[in-house]
C-alpha cells in the first residue's frame, strides 16, 4: 500500500504542471502568443523600445458593400495617410460610375451609382464654368479628377447641393429628371455603368441617397471629395500608395530589430 500511495503522488507532480499550463491558457488565451511587450520578465519601462510602426495598419471599413480595386486602394491610402485631415469624405468612381461616403474615420456611411459627364476625361475646360449650358458642346462636358475640398451649398437655381469644384460648376447633387427623353432614372436605375455618362459635369445622386447620406454627412463640416480618374491610373493622380505593401516593407525593415530587442529581453532574464 506504502508503494502505491507514493506512485500516485509521483504520477501527480509529473502531470501537475502540464494540467496547470492548459487551465491557464484556456482562461487567457491572448498569453499563448508571446512578444516582446508580454515577455514576464521585460521591465516596466524597456529601454529598447519597439518601433512605432509595430502597430496595424489602418483601413477604410467597407459593410455591404463591394468596391473596386481602386475605390479599395484609395480609401485604405486616406484613413492611413490621414490625408482627409480628419473630415468626411466621397470616393467618385467614374469608371463604375459609383459614389461612396465615408465618415471621418473611414466607415461607409453609403454608396449608389451616379450620373458623369457626357465626355470622357479628367480635365477640365478652361473658363467652362463661366459659361452658359447651351454653349458647352458635348465635349467639354467633363466630370474632372482630382482631390477637392467640398461643402454643401446652393445652386444658381436656389437648391442645395454639395460644391465640389466651385470655379468649374462642378457638384453633387439630386438627380435632375426635368428633361423626361434623358432618362436620367432610368439610367441609374440600369444594372451597368454604360449609359450613366449624360451630364454637362455634375454628379447626379438618386434623391433618397443624397438627403439620407450625403447632407448628414457634410452637415455642418466640409469633406473632401476624391473623384477617381479615368484615363491615368488612380494612384498618379493623388501620390496614393498601397497599404498591404507599404506594410509588407514596413515589416520586412523592423524584422531585424525586433529580433535585437527578443534576443536583449533574453539575455536580461
Amino acid at each position: 500500500m506504502g508503494m502505491y500511495h507514493i506512485g500516485i503522488v509521483l504520477l501527480g507532480l509529473i502531470l501537475l504542471p502540464h494540467s496547470a499550463v492548459a487551465s491557464d491558457a484556456d482562461a487567457v488565451p491572448e498569453l499563448a502568443v508571446i512578444t516582446p511587450a508580454t515577455l514576464p520578465s521585460a521591465p516596466a519601462k524597456s529601454e529598447v523600445p519597439l518601433p512605432s510602426s509595430a502597430a496595424s495598419i489602418k483601413r477604410a471599413v467597407f459593410i455591404r458593400v463591394t468596391p473596386s480595386r481602386d475605390v479599395r486602394h484609395i480609401a485604405d491610402w486616406v484613413v492611413d495617410s490621414g490625408d482627409n485631415k480628419g473630415l468626411p469624405f466621397v470616393i467618385v468612381d467614374k469608371k463604375d460610375a459609383k459614389v461612396f461616403v465615408f465618415d471621418s474615420g473611414g466607415r461607409i456611411q453609403g454608396a449608389a451609382p451616379a450620373l458623369l459627364g457626357l465626355a470622357r476625361g479628367d480635365h477640365t475646360v478652361p473658363g467652362i464654368g463661366d459659361r452658359e449650358l447651351a454653349d458647352m458642346p458635348p465635349a467639354t462636358r467633363t466630370t474632372p479628377a482630382g482631390r477637392f475640398v467640398a461643402a454643401l451649398g446652393m445652386s444658381t437655381r436656389g437648391v442645395d447641393i454639395l460644391w465640389i469644384d466651385y470655379d468649374a460648376a462642378v457638384s453633387l447633387h439630386r438627380v435632375i429628371n426635368t428633361k423626361p427623353n434623358e432618362r436620367r432614372l432610368q439610367r441609374l436605375a440600369s444594372p451597368t455603368p454604360l449609359d450613366n455618362r449624360i451630364s454637362y459635369g455634375c454628379i447626379n445622386v438618386p434623391v433618397q441617397f443624397y438627403e439620407k447620406v450625403v447632407v448628414p454627412a457634410f452637415t455642418g463640416t466640409d469633406g473632401i471629395v476624391y473623384v477617381l480618374p479615368e484615363i491615368s491610373p488612380a494612384h498618379l493622380a493623388f501620390g496614393s500608395y498601397d497599404v498591404e505593401e507599404r506594410e509588407r516593407h514596413r515589416n520586412a525593415d523592423q524584422a531585424p530589430q525586433i529580433a535585437t530587442i527578443a534576443e536583449q529581453v533574453t539575455t536580461r532574464q
